[in-house]
């Protein structure tokens, strides 16, 4: 049994240490029109059409946000609060006061921290519930480690933009759970799910078949939560832990030979099945990156770049098709056609981090084709937001919906941050 005691924890800003930047190129040179012009559609999208839809559909006044809002934006008030959803909301809305000072922005990400800490913290065992019901009670309590770390991310997020210190102590307390319970000190890396109390699962996982001990999804978003606990909390252990995930990734989760991710993993990081997933490929090759930058070590910065670009060229081969759009995955010899909303998000970061590396302008072209194929495609204009899938025709699937467990103000609105900071 774990207990949250960590009032006594402080932060000093001032011992932060520097995280620069090292690119290989000049990024004082001119940017190109292109990027310029996309950068001017994108944070327009996310003011001005994915933001508002969030604040204007998914607070509930009962208490936090509802877990499902159907396609037309309008509530679905029986649907469980999924974890997942509220930390991403709490994120989101951080990341944006944080950028563009609305005081509007800071009601939600305020909402969605008070929410989240009363609601999904398991104050008995440690670490947060994977969901609650539309009342607020803890419904699925199983501790999943992707979704604790999407809590961390939030709730460090939230610090880093408000200050509040009651965010980053428990940002901290769920660190430091994780590393006592889900941690392999072994084999490395981290065990993908357990009982509320911390003991083994009958199956593993939210997804896949429930045998994988360990997967890359669950240690890519570890790899983002960690990073962005790290530049408010710049702790020795989160800097070793942090630089080992690095590692975990370059050594037993990215194929060399293929430049694809192994998704389904034993303690032991055997790979149990033959998937290539072209969306998160993408994802990670910007997200090592950022990881380098912030424990700001150049020669491990170098050498995360050129894997980021060994990525990125393989999906480009391999997952992007001649109209922009970059497909989901293969499982075996099928490939999933159809167009998911997140991919091509993660997509135009990618392509950007590539360009920031390289200066080639092949990068730059490829984020704005990417771009123009989303403003054509998936931004829904009657509605808000974005669709969530588009068939291999170019038809949106006008059904289903806009927010859920899963699909949430996150890929797209993390685009739009990306490329509000990155392009100058």
């Amino acid at each position: 049994m774990i207990k949250n005691h960590l009032n006594e924890i402080t932060y000093n800003p001032s011992i932060s240490r520097a995280m620069g930047v090292f690119s290989s190129f000049d990024l004082s040179k001119e940017v190109p029109p292109g990027l310029v012009e996309m950068k001017k559609e994108i944070v327009a999208d996310l003011t001005e059409n994915i933001l508002p839809f969030w604040m204007a559909h998914a607070p509930d006044p009962a208490g936090g946000f509802y877990g499902g809002i159907a396609f037309d934006g309008s509530p679905q008030v029986d649907e469980e609060k999924g974890g997942v959803l509220n930390a991403r909301i709490l994120w989101t809305f951080s990341t944006a006061y944080r950028l563009f000072q609305k005081v509007e922005y800071k009601h939600i990400s305020d909402r969605a921290q008070d929410y989240f800490l009363k609601h999904f913290i398991d104050e008995e065992y440690g670490g947060s519930y994977w969901s609650v019901g539309a009342n607020g009670k803890p419904a699925n309590v199983d501790k999943q480690t992707y979704g604790i770390a999407y809590a961390i991310y939030g709730l460090a997020e939230h610090y880093r933009a408000m200050g509040e210190q009651h965010s980053l102590n428990q940002a901290i307390f769920l660190y430091r759970t994780l590393e006592e319970y889900a941690y392999d000190p072994v084999n490395g890396g981290y065990i993908e799910s357990f009982t509320r109390n911390w003991k083994k699962p009958e199956t593993y996982g939210y997804d896949g078949k429930g045998i994988a001990a360990k997967t890359m999804n669950t240690h890519l978003h570890v790899l983002e939560a960690y990073s962005t606990l790290y530049r408010v909390w710049p702790d020795q252990g989160l800097y070793n832990q942090l630089k080992d995930l690095i590692y975990v990734f370059n050594t037993y989760i990215i194929d060399q030979t293929t430049w694809h991710e192994k998704l389904f993993l034993t303690e032991e990081w055997q790979n149990l099945e033959n998937i290539d997933s072209y969306g998160h490929d993408m994802e990670l090759s910007w997200l090592l990156v950022e990881a380098a930058e912030v424990l700001g070590e150049e020669e491990l910065l170098k050498e995360v770049q050129q894997i980021a670009i060994h990525l990125v060229d393989t999906q480009m081969k391999e997952g992007w098709n001649e109209d922009g759009s970059m497909l989901y995955e293969k499982e075996g010899d099928h490939v999933q056609r159809d167009l998911e909303w997140w991919p091509q998000a993660e997509s135009v970061v990618g392509f950007v981090n590539a360009w920031e590396i390289t200066g080639e302008q092949k990068y730059a072209d490829a984020a704005i084709k990417t771009w123009n194929w989303i403003k054509d495609h998936l931004i829904d204009r009657e509605y808000g937001e974005w669709y969530k899938t588009v068939l291999e025709d170019g038809t949106p699937v006008r059904q289903g919906q806009k927010a859920s467990m899963w699909k949430c103000p996150y890929h797209n609105s993390r685009m739009g941050f990306e490329i509000y900071t990155r392009i100058k």
